[in-house]
């Protein structure tokens, strides 16, 4: 029997299931249940399967999802599995935490009126039971070459490298000064997100494919950057985006007013029961990450996914309030639709057009609250958004008793580069162009936020990925 290509019209969308707002928010587990084989199948079925599948061009990493979607739907899963990783080394992750409503759901040609395919979830699905199931990525044709490769950060670019460096027949050994790989994807994402055990998964995947890791390892302090020059082929440079923007509030270095990623990165270190005492210096910030907001009033400046991690965090460790203050409105943040909505699912305050002024303390030094100010939204910025304009005679006081500063991320280049012909962009980003990914030390290459500034973790991986092959090219000539 031919397959109904009208599926769509009797089968809605539907995600897995959702745990209750009001259980989830005392707890730290994935706030999404996973398909089972006849969800998946079923849900898999609704694809229609376009002739210019825009959901794959809309992917940054091009996933091939209308051939993997009819894998699943055909129960075929190992070659659903085989097929996610030809182009994603991260299928799990990125099925977890990309923002697809912007990207391959938003592009689906279902969306508008019917709902577009569940393609992150199925993705999750594929590869969370291939795996429990035993598959793993197939290297048996692998030659070896004899090459071998340093990768600095074992975040999604360097994983990514390291996955395409280790299909090459090259030794990738990633170097990282956690203590545990994925960089912010353990240590920044809260586990509602993406729980530490499917990282600790891919840690094993790719350590049974020849990957070795180095880690509690600082280039630069534990290990010169010289020395892996010496000993390796090529090094390839994943170091990510970690300098927090400076919003240059008065008064923001006052007291109980803190930045995101140290926030962050400590409730992690406590879930996980790793000491705080052994956090890389770059990475404390000027302020004691240990942060309780009990009780407490907490507004977070920022519309970014790293602001929605923040207020999530909060409401979990029991803050009365959780405000998020943005300076523009919704439809002009930058963050995930989805993660906004579960947010205000979970209690979450917002104040959209406000820019914030400053940050208040009495005369004691207690916190007061943000004076803002109302905005109207401009003619567009640079990036395209619409510019937020003060409007004369608004300003106000949102009260609080914590402040978290939530602006974003730049990338901060370690003086080792510049010390080995490095050139660097104004901003500091490393300068390495695709498709090759090299820097101007033709020896080094370099990829991901460090390269084109903070970014979504899909983007990460695809330059991980491109610039695996490039250095396997390079190294091949």
């Amino acid at each position: 029997m031919a397959d109904n290509v009208f599926q769509f019209l009797d089968i809605p969308r539907r995600m897995p299931a959702e745990v209750p707002t009001t259980v989830r928010i005392t707890g730290w587990q994935e706030i999404y249940g996973g398909f089972d084989a006849s969800s998946a199948a079923q849900q898999s079925g609704r694809c229609l399967d376009c002739g210019n599948p825009y959901c794959e061009w809309k992917c940054p990493v091009h996933n091939y999802i209308p051939n993997w979607l009819a894998l699943a739907k055909a129960g075929r899963l190992f070659e659903a599995a085989a097929l996610a990783h030809e182009t994603n080394p991260l299928p799990e992750i990125c099925g977890r935490i990309c923002p697809q409503d912007r990207l391959c759901e938003g592009a689906c040609t279902l969306n508008d009126d019917f709902g577009a395919v569940t393609i992150g979830s199925v993705e999750k699905y594929i590869v969370d039971e291939a795996f429990r199931q035993g598959w793993r990525p197939d290297l048996s044709r692998v030659v070896s070459t004899g090459k071998r490769v340093a990768v600095i950060g074992a975040g999604p670019a360097g994983l990514a490298c390291a996955d395409r460096l280790a299909r090459r027949g090259i030794e990738a050994h990633v170097f990282d000064r956690y203590e545990e790989i994925g960089g912010l994807l353990t240590f920044g994402i809260p586990p509602f997100k993406l729980e530490k055990d499917v990282i600790a998964t891919r840690r094993g995947v790719l350590e049974a494919m020849g990957v070795r890791f180095h880690l509690g390892v600082d280039i630069g302090t534990d290990l010169a950057f010289a020395d892996l020059l010496r000993d390796y082929d090529a090094v390839f440079v994943g170091t990510g985006a970690y300098t927090p923007l400076d919003g240059r509030l008065p008064g923001q270095d006052g007291n109980d007013v803190r930045l995101a990623l140290p926030f962050l990165v400590a409730n992690v270190r406590r879930l996980l029961a790793i000491s705080s005492d052994s956090t890389p210096a770059s990475e404390r910030g000027d302020v004691d990450p240990l942060l309780d907001v009990a009780g407490k009033r907490v507004v977070v400046l920022g519309g970014g996914d790293t602001a929605m991690d923040c207020v999530r965090t909060s409401v979990r460790l029991g803050a009365m309030q959780v405000t998020c203050v943005y300076r523009r409105d919704e439809a002009n943040m930058p963050g995930s639709r989805r993660e906004v909505k579960n947010a205000r699912d979970e209690g979450v305050g917002f104040v959209f057009n406000r820019q914030p002024l400053a940050i208040e303390h009495d005369a004691d030094g207690n916190l007061a609250g943000v004076r803002v100010i109302e905005t109207r939204l401009g003619p567009p910025d640079a990036k395209g958004r619409r510019s937020a304009e003060p409007v004369e005679g608004s300003e106000q006081l949102i009260a609080a008793d914590v402040v978290i500063l939530a602006f974003g991320f730049r990338a901060s280049p370690a003086a080792w580069l510049g010390e080995h012909g490095v050139d660097l962009e104004a901003d500091g980003r490393v300068r390495a162009v695709a498709p090759k990914y090299q820097t101007s030390n033709p020896k080094i290459f370099a990829g991901g936020d460090n390269v084109r500034g903070a970014d979504l973790v899909v983007t990460a991986v695809h330059d991980g990925r491109e610039a695996g092959e490039a250095i396997a090219r390079y190294l091949a000539s």
